[in-house]
């Protein structure tokens, strides 16, 4: 993820329009092993609420958070643009993701919430309670190019919903995959092929974007909030406990990072990082993950890679390297 035009296809995924993401794995290393060069620091934006998600797009960086805040990171720094959500009643914002060309930013949050936001316009297209269904949305991906493209939302009443013909009216399905625990996170490296994980320690695949098999995690003991899916063979999950899981498509490979209760994880050509509660943040390189010293002890709840790097998180929270 970067400040030039990078594209996105998914909430965690701009890199993939690069190349496809690579697997990780190793052990966890010493602190502030990786990138001493540099140092995180903190940026002035214009909310103090929750920023849930941040994604790279055409015209650089967006967060989404809590009241339906919309931000962009602009040569002049973070500024709101829009201030109430895609329906207009300050529903929270708890995802976000663009399409491949990078020019249409979808949201989902609250009470139903999906948002259709060109960032070459400021145009704002409301496709919000599909079916009818007002249940909160806690993420979701998007694959292909405007008007064209297929969308998965996670729903935090255990449902995925999903649009192969851009979010219109009365496309929208909805399939339970597992127990109906909440679907915590999302991630397509295709137009049918993804992941998601849910409160029940549960792993998912699709291959047709309509059937879900579940993978794993067999004895993981911690609830999932991260996906990263870069591949069948090629998928990372993070949450409680401290934990990291890598699939290299025969078997899950865990690795302890300490207590900490991670909510976002995103690795592209074997780095990355991995964020969550009180402001830890640890980086992937070498084969090693290290812990890296942040300017805050606010939760993280989102991370994007790039030139500039930027996690974003509680209090309006965000930090940049």
């Amino acid at each position: 993820m970067s400040d030039s035009p990078t594209l996105d296809g998914t909430r965690r995924s701009v890199l993939k329009a690069t190349g496809g993401l690579l697997a990780a794995g190793g052990l966890l290393g010493s602190a502030g092993a990786a990138t001493a060069a540099e140092e995180w620091t903190t940026a002035e934006t214009p909310t103090a609420r929750t920023l849930h998600a941040v994604v790279e797009t055409a015209v650089g960086p967006f967060a989404v958070g809590g009241g339906g805040e919309v931000l962009h990171r602009t040569d002049l720094g973070w500024q709101r643009v829009l201030d109430d959500g895609p329906t207009g009643n300050s529903n929270d914002l708890y995802g976000a993701a663009s399409t491949d060309d990078g020019t249409r930013l979808w949201v989902v949050g609250a009470s139903g919430a999906i948002g259709e936001y060109n960032v070459l316009t400021g145009s704002l297209i409301d496709h919000s309670a599909p079916n009818d269904v007002t249940n909160n949305f806690n993420d979701v991906s998007v694959v292909g190019e405007p008007g064209d493209a297929n969308v998965y939302i996670a729903g935090d009443s255990g449902k995925i919903y999903s649009s192969a013909a851009n979010g219109a009216t009365e496309t929208w399905s909805q399939v339970t995959p597992g127990s109906g625990a909440a679907i915590q996170a999302i991630d397509f490296h295709g137009p049918t092929n993804g992941h998601a994980v849910d409160g029940n320690q549960t792993v998912f695949e699709t291959t047709d974007g309509e059937v879900y098999e579940r993978i794993g995690i067999a004895d993981a003991n911690v609830n999932f909030y991260a996906v990263d899916s870069d591949g069948r063979d090629e998928v990372h999950v993070a949450g409680d406990g401290g934990m990291v899981h890598d699939w290299d498509g025969a078997a899950w490979t865990p690795t302890d990072l300490g207590d900490a209760s991670f909510r976002d994880i995103e690795l592209a050509d074997g780095s990355g990082y991995v964020v969550g509660g009180g402001g830890a943040l640890f980086s992937f390189a070498d084969g090693t993950w290290s812990q890296e010293s942040t300017p805050t002890g606010e939760n993280l709840k989102s991370i994007r890679r790039g030139s500039t790097d930027i996690a974003v998180g509680a209090a309006g929270t965000v930090i940049e390297k």
